[in-house]
C-alpha cells in the first residue's frame, strides 16, 4: 500500500481502495434479480419526493421529509401495477 514516511496510508491509497469496494460492490450487485415494480417506484418517489421538499420547503427537513413521504407513495403505487 501506498505509505508517507511514517507508515500511514495516503490519501491516494485511501480513495483507491474506496474505489476498488464500491466497483466491487457494483459488480456484486449486477448479479442480483431485477428490482420489482415497488422497489423501482421506491426509489423514484424518494428522488422525486425529495427534490419536490426541498423546492417546497426549502432545507434538509424539507429534502428529509419529501424523500420519506415520496418512497411511501411510490412504494404504494409500484406495488399496485401489473409486472411486465
Amino acid at each position: 500500500m501506498l505509505t508517507t514516511p511514517n507508515k500511514h496510508p495516503t490519501r491516494l491509497a485511501r480513495h483507491l481502495a474506496l474505489s476498488m469496494a464500491l466497483a466491487g460492490a457494483l459488480a456484486a450487485m449486477g448479479c442480483s434479480s431485477p428490482p420489482t415494480n415497488a422497489q423501482v417506484g421506491t426509489g423514484v418517489g424518494a428522488v422525486v419526493g425529495g427534490a419536490a421538499g426541498n423546492v417546497i420547503f426549502g432545507g434538509p427537513v424539507g429534502t428529509i421529509g419529501g424523500a420519506a413521504a415520496g418512497a411511501l407513495i411510490g412504494h404504494e403505487v409500484g406495488k399496485n401495477q401489473p409486472r411486465r
